[in-house]
């Protein structure tokens, strides 16, 4: 049987790839440290378990409607007031199967055959094939090293064309880390407003952040921003709840219809029960939330301190979200590999140490490593690493 062409174009993942070996490893007996994982390790928090059990016994198990329940769309909305300043009907508001949901009909429904996305690199791997899926053309425009990962005006003024549709943001970064100021968030703004782009602007990590930078949403910047942006977010990585899948979307109505719209024809909605959870993460206590980031503070400061002490191994201190881009570039040059490519899977082999490659990312010189594993791992990935590094 034959294949769509627009599936047949994707590009196999590499997280997958890694993790498939790690697996094989594993089924054989060997000691694997993955730190690939995209996802707290903490379980869902007691409190908002108890509210899927309650919606459960009270008997929210039918269908809901396509765009989401009213009280979690009402909750979202006052979640944009508290923390964003922003204010969202609830026509402005549709509740999804996760963020990569939101993003997936997001890109469905704004683009076009030929129509363009500027997204920075590095980029989380999903954008560059969503906006394929799509039909669209994937323009990257690169955040070097030097500048924190992170985008100029310059470049992106440099990347529009009569084609370019919109510009994707994400900050906190996955897979940096890096975080965007107010300040070059309105530069960056101004560009989008004068060529008439949509910005898209995924948040999903805004409350993992450690340092005194406060989370800013580009859409909080000024009227003509909120009017042309779209906000992705999700309770999956805030709350430890990325098996429940409900993310969340916010802008102009019109886009917002459209997504509820094509999620009544694939997904029907977003799980019953999962949504009530949901609320209660949006609602109740927020203590557990401060706990895992404590959590995810120290781990990330003895990860990037143990990394920067490693000879041929160079790393930013990331501000948010719970990994580490790591430039091996000398490490691999030095151990007389290819790539970071070849020198992550070396180190699975001989240290049994699970790395992502930085080319899912749109980097051939880094290493994504995730910290959301507990520091006993940790320590002992971070003894592999430097043993494997100073051998080669």
């Amino acid at each position: 049987m034959k294949l769509s062409q627009r599936v047949q174009q994707l590009t196999s993942s590499k997280t997958i790839e890694i993790t498939s070996m790690a697996n094989e490893l594993k089924k054989q007996g060997h000691d694997v440290i993955v730190l690939g994982a995209g996802e707290p390790d903490f379980n869902t928090p007691e409190h908002i378990l108890d509210a899927a059990a309650e919606a459960m016994n009270q008997g929210l198990t039918k269908y809901t409607p396509a765009g989401g329940v009213v009280e979690l769309k009402d909750a979202i909305r006052a979640k944009f007031q508290r923390d964003n300043r922003l204010d969202y009907k609830r026509e402005e508001i549709v509740v999804t199967v996760g963020a990569k949901h939101a993003l997936y009909n997001l890109f469905q429904v704004i683009l076009d055959p030929g129509d363009e996305v500027i997204i920075p690199s590095p980029y989380w791997v999903s954008y560059i094939e969503q906006v394929k899926l799509a039909g669209g053309t994937p323009v990257i425009i690169e955040g070097k090293e030097e500048t924190g990962f992170k985008v100029t005006p310059e470049q992106l003024k440099a990347a529009v064309t009569e084609n370019t549709v919109a510009f994707l943001i994400n900050s906190p970064s996955n897979p940096t880390g890096a975080m965007y100021t107010r300040q070059e968030l309105q530069a960056l703004g101004d560009i989008c407003v004068e060529h008439d782009l949509t910005v898209i602007s995924d948040e999903i990590y805004e409350h993992l952040i450690y340092g005194d930078e406060k989370h800013v949403s580009i859409a909080s910047l000024s009227p003509e921003l909120k009017a042309r942006t779209v906000v992705i977010n999700g309770v999956s990585k805030t709350y430890s709840m990325t098996g429940w899948r409900i993310g969340y979307a916010a802008g102009d109505a019109r886009i917002i219809k459209a997504m509820s719209g094509l999620s009544s024809h694939s997904t029907s909605n977003p799980t019953s029960v999962a949504q009530y959870a949901a609320l209660e993460a949006l609602t109740g206590t927020q203590e557990p939330v401060e706990r895992m980031l404590s959590a995810f503070k120290e781990r990330r400061d003895y990860v990037v301190d143990r990394l920067q002490r490693i000879p041929g191994i160079r790393c930013d201190v990331p501000q948010g979200a719970f990994y580490v881009f790591a430039n091996v570039e000398e490490a691999v040059q030095s151990g007389g590999y290819e790539d970071a490519d070849a020198w992550g899977k070396a180190l699975l082999e001989q240290e049994k140490v699970a790395l992502v490659p930085g080319a899912a990312f749109g980097s051939s010189a880094h290493v994504r490593l995730s910290y959301a594993t507990s520091m006993d791992q940790l320590q002992q990935a971070m003894d592999r690493i430097e043993k494997f590094v100073t051998r080669s």
